[in-house]
């Protein structure tokens, strides 16, 4: 900017335009004063809220938070490395709206007495959920899901069945064996299973009895 007396210079970066509520902006600028002025640097966070209906529109803005550095005075230069500006408990950036927008900026700007601003605006996208917390927030989500579920399968492990070796001889069945199905195409079908063998006891021979009946001796095989 250029004034009768000289020449004031900005020039002013962040690293990133998203940011949420609580998070600090950190600022890199340099100022050169050249004029014979002593001026002052400072930063602010602005709110601009545009109303529009029936053609018309209105526009509102509001100075949330600042800071300032230190006085600049002729021919001498300062420069902010990571000056950082907090951003306060504000609503998200709204931008998709056709009636109501809701948009916000860091302005930078240097004080000159007796003559306008030197101003630089760099625009902000206010979120409410940052990259970081979120991260933070899912893997602390992802520890919770991953010990809840090694403890569900510690509490649902059965424990060792017995060994075949441990059945007794003189066990059997009430019904014999029946396949699921009498047609059974091929073995590895998928709606079947193999069941493992068992090894029961084999059925007593066959001997003869005599039985009485009705007077008459019979001679009849039993098992």
């Amino acid at each position: 900017m250029f004034i009768p007396d000289g020449q004031v210079s900005l020039n002013a970066k962040i690293d990133r335009r998203g940011f949420c509520e609580g998070e600090d902006i950190c600022i890199n600028a340099k100022f050169e004063n050249t004029c014979s002025r002593i001026v002052v640097p400072k930063a602010a966070i602005i709110a601009k809220h545009t109303y529009q209906a029936n053609g018309r529109s209105k526009v509102f803005r509001q100075k949330l938070s600042s800071v300032r550095g230190n006085h600049i005075i002729s021919g001498m230069c300062d420069a902010w490395q990571g000056k950082t500006i907090r951003v306060p408990k504000i609503k998200p950036s709204m931008l998709g709206c056709n009636i109501i927008r809701v948009e916000y900026a860091l302005m930078i700007y240097v004080h000159i007495p007796g003559s306008e601003k030197l101003i630089l605006e760099l625009p902000l996208v206010i979120g409410t959920a940052g990259l970081g917390s979120r991260s933070n927030s899912v893997s602390s989500q992802e520890g919770s899901v991953s010990n809840m579920s090694q403890s569900w399968v510690s509490l649902r492990m059965p424990s060792k069945p017995p060994s075949y070796c441990d059945i007794t001889k003189d066990c059997g069945l009430d019904q014999p064996l029946t396949p699921l199905l009498d047609d059974v195409d091929c073995d590895d079908s998928p709606i079947f299973m193999n069941a493992p063998s068992f090894q029961f006891p084999s059925p007593p021979a066959y001997t003869e009895t005599e039985e009485e009946y009705k007077g008459n001796s019979r001679m009849l095989p039993v098992c």
